[in-house]
């Protein structure tokens, strides 16, 4: 029996376990790796905690913007949590196995939240598309039952198309040696392992990939060209100013989010290495989330004002 467990099926030996790659080939440098992961999740959390706290906490915050902010922490909070602890354990162990039914977990988690970000991006890009070039009737048409729907829409795309997709790819036979060549669960990665022809469920992932990430990618992209066109409309470079510092922030995000997603699920399969999908990987999974607290805090002037409020009053009068 190999590195990874299996069972006998017919001719055919069976995955129970996978085994993964990660960073075996970087051994000396793994406990280094260790301090260094670990310092960013718990930034990332700590982070994102913080943002949610500042806005639950400060009434001026309650706005359409800022809900869908919170949702957007909260989802990266989850959305490292599915990934990087694992990684921190194996980071530490020689084996680094995981049984199929916890692989499917993973990736259920981890699919999900990722297809629901690609949606609440594009929620608040048309939250910053009314606000801008629909600023009399915003209240109106961003009225928190529209944003409530807008969340639960987001939320329920992620759930309904990941949950079927995922189910689907581990319907598939998985054998061999059960060694992924990543540091998680990701889907390419996974579907290698199985040991029937994968050309028609490549397409079809394929398919998906392109329908539901650059469907919400291209509705941003017209809210930006929307939004583009209303400020360059605007007489005086302060108002110019102005109305481009509410969507920077958001700006930055989407183009760190989109930019490694698109490369890591939209490029052909020669093109997939061990070596880049694990380095567009900790890009997405753990960078990204990481930053997401430090734009919204530094470039957002409201968050920065509560903070110090809050920052202050906690400060003891000498």
């Amino acid at each position: 029996m190999s590195s990874s467990e299996s069972i006998v099926s017919g001719n055919q030996s069976l995955c129970t376990h996978f085994t993964f790659v990660a960073f075996s080939s970087l051994a000396e440098l793994q406990p280094v790796l260790f301090i260094v992961f670990l310092a960013i999740y718990v930034f990332t959390v700590g982070g994102n905690l913080l943002i949610i706290g500042l806005i639950w906490g400060t009434p001026s915050l309650h706005t359409p913007m800022y809900f869908f902010l919170v949702n957007l922490s909260f989802l990266e909070m989850c959305y490292i949590t599915s990934v990087v602890p694992q990684m921190l354990v194996h980071l530490l162990v020689e084996t680094k196995t995981i049984s199929v039914g916890r692989c499917a977990t993973q990736m259920y988690v981890f699919s999900i939240l990722g297809l629901t970000e690609c949606c609440l991006l594009a929620a608040m890009a048309y939250d910053r598309f009314v606000a801008i070039c629909h600023p009399l009737h915003y209240s109106l048409l961003m009225d928190p039952p529209v944003c409530l729907k807008l969340a639960v829409a987001s939320w329920t795309t992620g759930v309904v198309v990941e949950s079927a997709q995922t189910t689907w790819i581990f319907t598939l036979p998985f054998c061999g040696t059960g060694r992924i060549q990543h540091f998680f669960c990701d889907i390419m990665p996974v579907v290698k392992l199985a040991c029937v022809d994968t050309s028609h469920n490549e397409i079809v992932m394929f398919a998906i990939s392109v329908l539901f990430i650059m469907t919400p990618c291209l509705l941003i992209l017209c809210s930006y060209v929307r939004i583009l066109v209303t400020i360059l409309r605007i007489p005086s470079a302060t108002g110019r100013s102005k109305a481009f510092s509410t969507c920077s922030s958001h700006i930055l995000v989407v183009s760190l989010f989109y930019g490694t997603a698109l490369f890591t699920y939209l490029q052909p399969k020669a093109a997939h290495s061990p070596e880049t999908d694990k380095a567009t990987a900790l890009m997405y999974t753990v960078v990204t989330p990481a930053l997401n607290p430090v734009i919204y805090t530094l470039r957002n002037k409201e968050v920065k004002e509560a903070f110090q409020r809050i920052t202050v009053r906690s400060t003891p009068d000498k």
